[in-house]
């Protein structure tokens, strides 16, 4: 509320809304002091003299209006002219639309002029209705009252209470800000000395260097006005407000304007609501804003749960370079016939976004070299006969290419990768568990199998095996696991391997990680087509593996698996080797 006086006689006014028709502002005689309304006497007046009879800007313009020089301690003399002495009863009535307001605050904390009892920065101010104080002669001199921000420093007890009641207030207001555009642009008010120059760099150089504006009104069109509101929020109180529909807006004004603390509250707010269903739109963001460990952590989340990211929405909207971050990721845990059906389902999407029709040449346009990472390798046949094979976004060659991968042997190269995805994370490990080599070990078309259990729980992703004794040779190969008591296959692997004549071992990957339980028997098995190879001798029963980092030892204890099996046991054979992560 504020309440407007005149000196040196009372100049002619528009009229205002207190019942006075007159046309002018109602004459305030100090020396006897009259009630002006039908309200309780004022607690809290306070005068602010306008110099010469200038107007008090509405809506937040420049204020010019100024304190009295110097004031004394204790009541204002009554001879001094501009300056109020005492508080002026019964003013809460008297003009209540004469006077131009602080204006509008967009949801700001100032008070109303009905709610006066308590803390008046703890209430909302309404905007006033702006009319012309101009038009006094320069000989009369203006007060303005403005009861609800009087004395509202002796209310704030901490630095921080008194920088958070200026925040988004007119109050010592020194520059607005336009934020927004069409028709939902903001006018924010803001102090860009003492406030904004001190909480940012882009800021103080905005306002204090070699080309600084000088304009008291500023446009942001690029900035939501909420997002705006979050940071200034954080300058002037340290508090965060942000929220889902808000966070990316704030991440994005927080970097604009240089505050690394805000950004860093946002990434952490990211962070706890990461979720399979977002991690998508996340990664897209992260990798929008530069934002490396957001953007981690999101393709972490994918790889553990790539199925669900998959399916949510927000996979089609990606853009092409995040679909070829995750694509050629080793460590997605998905088959790779689901991963073409979501390849495929953003092609449409992208190919939508594009206003292309929806052919199989068009679906192949928009994925580019991202179809090249789709390892159709690592399906079974059936799935690739089922569902590439049809698509018509492959080409004949590429096609016949791969049915010759899955049926034939020596396997011809083909344009596609063919390393296992393996959706574990850390240091690759693996046991030898023969201490020589020998030569000569044949092949019938018997598996050679070895019983082994392990005391914690590890992922086995493949075996070492030997290769031919007659130099450069390709083999064709079946490995297995088997839970040896239900004889139930958990991994397997229809594949081949190219070896040198050495007695080196030669790596065969499944498909898929096998999990492996502690104390449990299992049987791993491989069924080699080849010349005959070299072999292993001085078997160990038990093999220990110890982490070099945390010094955590996995051991293998290995015995005999009898019935049909091609003459591997503990103490010779072929399986020398395997591999896996714990």
């Amino acid at each position: 509320q504020e309440f407007v006086y005149s000196f040196s006689g009372c100049a002619p006014q528009s009229k205002m809304a207190t019942g006075d028709n007159s046309g002018r502002v109602p004459c305030l005689n100090f020396s006897g002091p009259g009630p002006l309304g039908n309200s309780q006497p004022s607690n809290s007046p306070y005068a602010l003299a306008a110099s010469h009879g200038g107007s008090v800007g509405g809506g937040g313009g420049s204020q010019s209006v100024t304190r009295r020089s110097n004031p004394q301690s204790g009541p204002a003399s009554l001879e001094s002219p501009g300056v109020a002495s005492g508080p002026p009863p019964n003013l809460m009535n008297a003009l209540p639309a004469a006077a131009a307001a602080v204006g509008p605050l967009g949801g700001a904390m100032a008070p109303t002029a009905s709610n006066m009892t308590g803390n008046p920065s703890n209430a909302a101010m309404t905007p006033a209705t702006h009319s012309s104080l101009s038009a006094a002669p320069a000989a009369a001199a203006v007060l303005v009252y403005r009861e609800p921000v009087y004395n509202w420093q002796a209310t704030k007890s901490t630095v921080k209470e008194r920088f958070a009641f200026l925040f988004n207030n007119e109050v010592l207001s020194d520059v607005h800000f336009l934020v927004g555009k069409g028709m939902g642009v903001q006018r924010i008010p803001a102090h860009r000395w003492f406030v904004l120059a001190v909480g940012s760099a882009v800021f103080d150089a905005m306002f204090n260097g070699g080309m600084a504006t000088t304009s008291t009104e500023i446009e942001l069109p690029d900035v939501e006005p909420a997002a705006f509101l979050a940071l200034l929020k954080f300058l002037y109180s340290d508090e965060v407000h942000i929220g889902p529909e808000t966070v990316m807006t704030t991440l994005y004004t927080a970097k604009k304007y240089a505050v690394p603390a805000l950004e860093a509250h946002c990434v952490e707010f990211l962070k706890k609501n990461l979720r399979a269903d977002n991690a998508f739109m996340l990664l897209t963001q992260a990798r929008l804003f530069d934002e490396p460990q957001l953007a981690s952590l999101c393709l972490e989340n994918i790889d553990k749960n790539t199925g669900d990211a998959l399916a949510a929405e927000g996979f089609t909207d990606i853009d092409l370079d995040t679909l070829f971050a995750v694509l050629e990721r080793d460590t997605l845990g998905v088959r790779e016939v689901h991963l073409f059906g979501a390849a495929v389902r953003w092609a449409e999407a992208e190919a939508h976004r594009q206003q292309l029709q929806l052919t199989p040449e068009n679906k192949r346009r928009v994925l580019g070299k991202a179809l090249k990472l789709i390892r159709f390798p690592l399906m079974t046949i059936e799935e690739f006969a089922a569902g590439p094979a049809q698509s018509a976004i492959l080409t004949d060659r590429e096609v016949v290419s791969l049915f010759l991968h899955f049926t034939v042997n020596p396997k011809p190269r083909v344009e596609f990768i063919d390393r296992p995805r393996c959706c574990l994370r850390g240091k690759e490990c693996s046991i030898t568990r023969f201490g020589q080599v020998e030569s000569r070990w044949g092949y019938s078309g018997t598996s050679d199998r070895i019983r082994f259990s392990v005391n914690r729980r590890i992922f086995i992703v493949g075996f070492g095996l030997y290769g031919s004794i007659h130099g450069p040779t390709d083999y064709q190969v079946n490995i297995q696991i088997l839970h040896t008591d239900s004889n139930t296959v958990l991994g397997q692997n229809d594949t081949g391997f190219s070896c040198d004549g050495s007695a080196s071992t030669f790596r065969v990957m499944f498909k898929e990680p096998v999990e492996v339980l502690p104390n449990v028997n299992y049987t791993a098995c491989a069924t080699l087509k080849g010349p005959d190879s070299h072999y292993g001798t001085k078997g160990m029963r038990k093999v220990t593996h110890e982490s070099s980092g945390s010094g955590t030892k996995t051991c293998f204890t290995f015995c005999y698996a009898a019935g049909n099996n091609n003459g591997t046991s503990v103490e010779d054979g072929q399986i020398p080797e395997v591999i896996f992560y714990t």
